[in-house]
């Protein structure tokens, strides 16, 4: 598999990194990422919106938010690896336990919860779509830019979030699975500046970072090849 393409504008959200001086500090000294860090403030989620959702969502909605406001968006594509993770466990709980099941957590814990409520926030009917495919989440992610790119679109906003991970499933789960709640919104348009072409190998090893965080990392620092592995597949990257 071979594609391209331009990012145009970026911003991301983890515990205890927010603006732009933690983020370049954190990629060039290669610190791991504190779970038990602070979230920081959200500036432009509104408070009512902020309490419905779950801190994945919340998170992905701010940032969405804050490149709608600066770009002229055509599409939207939100990555989620887990999705409602959070609210389908309160659900599971509830039914376990013979408890009443929460009208919000229903409503709210399909995959697509985040993009829906992110239009709505915005007021701006856009485009938009939901995906998952594992570990290699945010890599096909990226194929289906390339896709609405290639089908016109002419300037696509992607954010790949994950919520917490309930503690229920930390056992059975990779111990260097992230299990943090985290946002990363990058707005992509046709061009070159990034080639991707894949190689047979990846690995069953868990990544210490999600696909998406570790991509930044290597964008922040400037580095003109770099390869991200996944299930099946290395990801290879040259940047010009």
């Amino acid at each position: 598999m071979n594609f391209a393409l331009h990012l145009t504008d970026w911003q991301a959200r983890a515990p205890g990194l927010s603006d732009v001086t933690q983020w370049f500090d954190w990629a060039d000294h290669a610190r791991a990422i504190d779970p038990q860090a602070p979230q920081a403030k959200l500036t432009t989620l509104p408070m009512m919106t902020a309490r419905r959702l779950s801190s994945g969502s919340r998170l992905a909605v701010e940032c969405g938010m804050s490149m709608l406001q600066k770009h002229a968006i055509d599409a939207v594509l939100y990555t989620s690896r887990h999705g409602e993770l959070e609210r389908n466990y309160r659900i599971l709980e509830a039914l376990a336990t013979g408890q009443a099941v929460s009208p919000t957590d229903f409503a709210l814990s399909v995959h697509n919860s985040a993009v829906g409520n992110l239009t709505i926030a915005a007021k701006q009917p856009v485009v938009s779509s939901s995906l998952a495919a594992g570990k290699d989440t945010f890599q096909q992610g990226l194929c289906e830019v390339t896709s609405l790119l290639q089908a016109g679109y002419q300037r696509v906003l992607m954010v790949d979030f994950d919520g917490s991970l309930p503690a229920f499933y930390h056992a059975s789960v990779p111990a260097d699975m992230p299990a943090w709640a985290y946002a990363c919104a990058m707005v992509f348009e046709a061009g070159a500046t990034f080639s991707c072409t894949t190689q047979p190998g990846g690995s069953e090893e868990e990544n210490s970072l999600p696909q998406s965080l570790i991509f930044l990392r290597h964008y922040l620092n400037g580095d003109r090849e770099f390869a991200i592995d996944g299930e099946v597949a290395r990801w290879c990257w040259s940047r010009q």
